[in-house]
This record gives structure tokens, sequence and C-alpha cells, in this order.
């Protein structure tokens, strides 16, 4: 079976609507904390493709349904499927491609973020050019306490130019979640405000001011600030990546996670 057919995906998994030249893209996941699959990925990377040819598109918006929740990464029950390296590679080359077209857009992308906002839904809102978050929103990659996994090159890269390779390793290393405050203090946030319906008018309000700004000011600063960051290419990490994917304790890790239990680790 491939990786990619691990899980069934609704339509209404994200919900999408343009209004006044905003987009809003909302992960309508709730009861899973809004965790993506393969589907909502590549749907996302999409509508991001697309607004580069839709000049009517000003400013997007990414959001999650709820209040507990942006997005809490990956679906877990989709790594079931994985059984080979090429399964391991691909999702990690996919996650690359998705969040390479979040960061190509040509438009400002306004990360709402209530709630948890972890993993692979970290690494969305990373990609973002602005990040609000509620007053009890955290933000992390947790994942040396849950599958054992790691990120990509792009990913650390990515990271790393956001907030500084100390706190990369801190956030990495504890498997912490970031508070709103800490967040906004080292560039995580951009701003706080004090819950999910402030949210959601700060997020038009602040999308109705950039979109009545130049719009080539915005395309050419998005692409000056990308061209300023080193990226490393993916062959370059396949080695760390395979070291986690295939071993020992990311089966466990998965599946005390989805068994809600604590994973004994074995470093191999």
């Amino acid at each position: 079976m491939s990786a990619s057919a691990a899980i069934e995906t609704k339509p209404d998994d994200l919900l999408y609507e343009v209004r006044e030249g905003i987009a809003q893209i909302t992960f309508n996941r709730p009861h899973a904390r809004n965790a993506m699959t393969f589907a909502m990925y590549e749907r996302m990377a999409e509508i991001c493709r697309e607004a580069n040819e839709n000049e009517e598109i000003k400013v997007i918006i990414m959001t999650g349904a709820g209040e507990k929740a942006f997005a809490s990464g990956t679906d877990i029950s989709q790594f079931r499927a994985f059984k080979t390296p090429e399964d391991a590679l691909e999702y990690e080359g996919r996650i690359d491609r998705v969040l390479g077209d979040l960061e190509t857009c040509r438009v400002p992308i306004i990360a709402a973020i209530a709630g948890a906002c972890t993993g692979g839904g970290a690494g969305i809102a990373a990609c973002c050019d602005l990040r609000i978050g509620t007053a009890d929103s955290r933000i992390g990659f947790p994942i040396a306490r849950t599958l054992g996994n790691c990120l990509s090159m792009s990913n650390f890269s990515r990271l790393t130019a956001l907030v500084g390779p100390a706190r990369v390793k801190d956030m990495i290393f504890t498997a912490r979640l970031v508070g709103a405050e800490e967040a906004k203090a080292i560039g995580l946030l951009t701003e706080i405000v004090p819950d999910a319906e402030a949210l959601k008018v700060r997020a038009w309000e602040m999308a109705r001011l950039i979109s009545g700004h130049a719009p080539l000011t915005m395309r050419a600063a998005k692409e000056a600030l990308r061209r300023l960051t080193k990226r490393i290419s993916s062959e370059e990490g396949r080695d760390l990546i395979l070291s986690c994917y295939m071993s020992e304790d990311f089966r466990e890790g998965m599946d005390a996670f989805l068994n809600k239990r604590t994973p004994q680790w074995k470093g191999r």
C-alpha cells in the first residue's frame, strides 16, 4: 500500500473561501486537533500556487477550526503505511515541496494560531509571513518525545533563520511547546491576542490593511528575504531522515502514540 493512501480524506477537511480579495484556508479536523492528511497538504499548496495566478487575491489567512489547535502536525496514523526508505524520503520530499509553495507564494500569508501549533503545523506557521497567536497558543516540535523522527534540512534551515540555532536546539532537545509570550519574544509570533474570537477579528483586520498596500512591494520583500535564507539540498539530509524513519524507535514511537502510552526508546 502506498504511504499516500494510508488515510481517507474528506472534502471538507480543508475549507477555502475568498472574500474582499482575502483568501482563507481553514484546517477543518477539530476532532483530531486539525492533524494534516496528505491530501490537505496538497490542497493547501495548490491554493498557494493558484494565488500566484489570481491577481484578485491580495492576502491569505491560514487558521484551524475550533479553539484547541491551529494544526497538530501530520496525522500519525498515515505513518503506519511506511515500509521502505522510499516512503520516508517521499514523505519529507512532499513536505519540503508543499512548504516551498507556501514560501514562494507571491502574496503575504498570515497564520492565525489558536491553541496547539505543533510538528507539521509549526512548520506551516514558520513559512507564513506573519503569525498571530492567542494567549493560550503553544508552538513546538515535540518529536523527541513522540515519534522519534526528525525534521528535513529545509525545515532546520527555515527555523534557524527564524529563531537561531540555539533556540532550535532548545525546542527539539527539550521537546517543549513554547508559550505565547516567549514565542513573541523570540520571533515565532508577531503579536498576541486574548482569545479565538479576537484572533479572527485581528487576522482579518491585518489582512485588510495589507491588501491595500503595494503588491509588488510585498512580493519583492518576500522574495528578497527568501533568497537571504540559506537552503541545503534535501540530498544532504537523506541519511538523517532514513536513520530515524527506518528505525525501531520510530515504530515504537508511532505505536506508543497511537496507543496512548510512553515510548521505550532503544536508540536503534
